[in-house]
């Protein structure tokens, strides 16, 4: 069981760190004044939301491999 919660910790800052990337860039895409800053920042948004759902479904599928086993 100590694993498990070891790899929800894991998750948890993983997700917290690119939560404040995402704000960051979130902010950067707004703030900039010309069509090349804002068109990085929003790639880097969208990369961030990716990475989120990849953590999500990470999760999700470690959790039905757990509730089979």
């Amino acid at each position: 069981m100590s694993e498990l919660s070891d790899l929800d910790r894991l998750f948890h800052r993983l997700n917290n760190q690119l939560g404040i990337i995402l704000a960051n860039a979130e902010l950067l895409e707004a703030k900039s004044s010309d069509e090349t800053s804002r068109s990085r920042a929003r790639q880097v948004v969208t990369s961030v939301l990716e990475a989120m759902g990849t953590v999500r479904e990470i999760r999700s599928r470690r959790s039905s491999s757990d509730a089979s086993s």
